[in-house]
């Protein structure tokens, strides 16, 4: 007599057991994973707490249509790290900050004054 092995009560019986032990763990697994909560974003907007004010710079003096240095003043001077980005796609250079008299030097690659006037933008981190 000749039987499928499929059709025999214990081999289904068998099959959904291991069906149902192999859903329980793939279950365990995936529950034992916790994420702790956060939140992320970005934006622009007005941040109180820092001016900055008396802004400056020095012409190169082979092409004065670029700069060596970009100084300016910044309140309140308490501040441990400044980074200028001159023009919306130039990198970001750090500066230094000596008493809140702030002097970013770009005498090594010298930027166009004309990307200064168009965007100058200062983050300041206490």
């Amino acid at each position: 007599m000749t039987t499928r092995l499929l059709t025999r009560p214990r081999t289904i019986i068998a099959l959904a057991m291991l069906t149902a032990i192999l859903a329980a763990g793939a279950y365990a697994f995936t529950a034992s994973n916790t994420v702790p909560g956060s939140n992320a974003g970005s934006g622009s907007g007005v941040v109180s707490g820092y001016t900055a004010t008396n802004i400056s710079y020095t012409l190169n003096a082979a092409d004065p249509t670029t700069l060596d240095t970009l100084t300016f003043t910044i309140a309140p001077i308490t501040t441990s790290v400044v980074k200028v980005q001159a023009g919306s796609t130039a990198s970001w250079k750090t500066c230094a900050n000596s008493s809140g008299s702030i002097t970013c030097d770009y005498s090594a690659a010298p930027i166009s004054v004309g990307a200064v006037l168009d965007q100058l933008t200062v983050v300041a981190v206490q």
